[in-house]
């Protein structure tokens, strides 16, 4: 089987290990099924996320304030991937046991703890995993540097062209000859091109991405002094009535020996990880923005705020880019003739989720797993029968994905009004219930913990099995 993979992101590397993982091999001859990545801009293995900042943003290493959660539902896909890719990921991050939230004077107002921690001894593992907290760029260095270079090409794709009949068809902006695979996977991310071959009747893009509203800046700054106001192990939500900011430590420190384990949360490193979430109506204009008057209004917007983390940060921190809120609508189908899309092509979550990532990762295990199976079950020798593979995989998948995804995204979006500009009554009646749920910890914990302990794997198995 020839397969193309648009798009050379976390949700495009991790599709083209799992396949190489899982799939059968493709005839009697037991040859490797033939599996290409194409990305528009240099995904080298050396390309650091400084270089990618001075440059245009790409599917692999677009930063979102730079950094990402990977919950334990995705640090299982990766486990699961490969021991060794779970260690690295670890390691290249920072374990979060807990999440703590507080009003903009710095009070803890409740914390979640969906592993029960606080039971625990300092010091000891988890007998589950925990949340990774990590830069973009570092999870999917992990990824790429496991990849030859030799199936990534630097191309970028013009259309998609789902055939029901035969070869489905990937066409290219310098005008080099199309290529014609059995399979496309769209892991290009929120404005998808793979996406319009499943709309072929519509003159444009029938389901646009849409702006949420919100936008957000973040980075990194030096953690020396400021140990005593972040908790170990912690990720700290900071609520108020003009917008949201959060911190966390983004890396271990080199020295500790369990820095590369998920059960356990090491020293942190010397680096804070920052981000500040705000609302404003009209999506901004990349080309005109102004980012010393969006530095301003950071230190601005905050400057009551009480936090001496936040007074830190607004003191010394430089944004250097503003990310816009995008989702995706819902979309009626993720699969059209062969062109199947994963992570945010079919679902782009927001960043209040906490699931961006992981659920890129669902996807991608999910569907290769479902491939696989129904390759098990068809001849290899007709392309009909591969192609019916395909469906079959692809149905099973959404009938999977879908529903999950639908009830993150809801919960998200309830979540996510809580970074918007409100008045004092409401920013205070806010405070108020989030102070009476840390009355009851493991209440709150609960729908965190069933999302967390959620294996897609196990899902998958359990459908296979009851299609039989």
């Amino acid at each position: 089987m020839k397969i193309a993979i648009i798009g050379a992101g976390i949700a495009g590397c991790a599709a083209y290990l799992e396949l190489k993982k899982h799939l059968p091999k493709s005839d009697a001859s037991c040859k490797d099924h033939d599996i290409t990545i194409y990305e528009a801009y240099d995904t080298g293995k050396d390309v650091t996320s400084e270089d990618r900042e001075q440059g245009p943003t790409h599917s692999s290493t677009l930063i979102v304030g730079g950094g990402l959660g990977i919950a334990p539902n995705g640090l299982g896909v990766l486990q699961r991937l490969d021991e060794d890719l779970l260690r690295d990921v670890t390691r290249g991050g920072y374990v979060i046991s807990r999440s703590n939230l507080k009003n903009k004077n710095g009070n803890l107002l409740m914390y979640i703890d969906p592993n029960g921690n606080s039971t625990r001894e300092p010091g000891t593992p988890s007998k589950k995993l925990n949340m990774v907290a990590s830069s973009r760029h570092s999870l999917w260095r992990c990824l790429r540097t496991r990849i030859p270079d030799k199936d990534i090409v630097n191309k970028r794709v013009s259309q998609v062209v789902a055939n029901p009949e035969g070869k489905n068809i990937v066409q290219f902006v310098d005008g080099s000859d199309p290529v014609e695979v059995d399979l496309v996977i769209g892991a290009d991310g929120v404005k998808s091109i793979a996406k319009r071959a499943l709309f072929p009747d519509a003159a444009e893009d029938p389901y646009p991405p849409h702006y949420e509203g919100l936008v957000g800046i973040g980075g990194f700054i030096p953690a020396a002094g400021l140990a005593e106001f972040v908790e170990k192990g912690s990720m700290n939500f900071i609520f108020g009535g003009n917008g949201f900011f959060g911190y966390y430590f983004p890396d271990s420190k080199p020295s500790d020996p369990n820095r590369d384990s998920p059960y356990l949360v090491s020293e942190p490193g010397e680096t804070l990880g920052w981000w500040s979430t705000y609302e404003i109506t009209e999506c901004p204009d990349r080309n005109t923005l102004d980012m010393e008057d969006v530095c301003r209004q950071l230190q601005e917007r905050h400057a009551e705020w009480k936090d001496p983390v936040i007074q830190r940060v607004i003191k010394s921190a430089r944004a250097t880019n503003m990310y816009p809120t995008w989702t995706s609508p819902p979309l009626p189908t993720w699969e059209r003739d062969g062109v199947v899309l994963l992570g945010d092509a079919a679902h782009a979550l927001p960043s209040t989720s906490g699931q961006g990532v992981s659920q890129a990762l669902e996807d991608c295990e999910s569907f290769v797993l479902f491939l696989a199976h129904q390759l098990n079950e068809t001849d290899s020798s007709s392309g009909v029968g591969e192609k019916q593979a395909v469906t079959k995989a692809a149905r099973q998948y959404i009938d999977l994905r879908k529903p999950r995804v639908t009830e993150i995204l809801e919960s998200a979006k309830m979540i996510q009004n809580s970074k918007r500009d409100m008045g004092v009554i409401r920013e205070y009646a806010m405070y108020s219930i989030f102070k009476l749920l840390s009355f009851f910890p493991s209440t709150v914990a609960k729908p965190t913990r069933k999302l967390y302990e959620y294996n897609v794997a196990e899902e998958a198995a359990q459908m296979i099995a009851n299609d039989k």
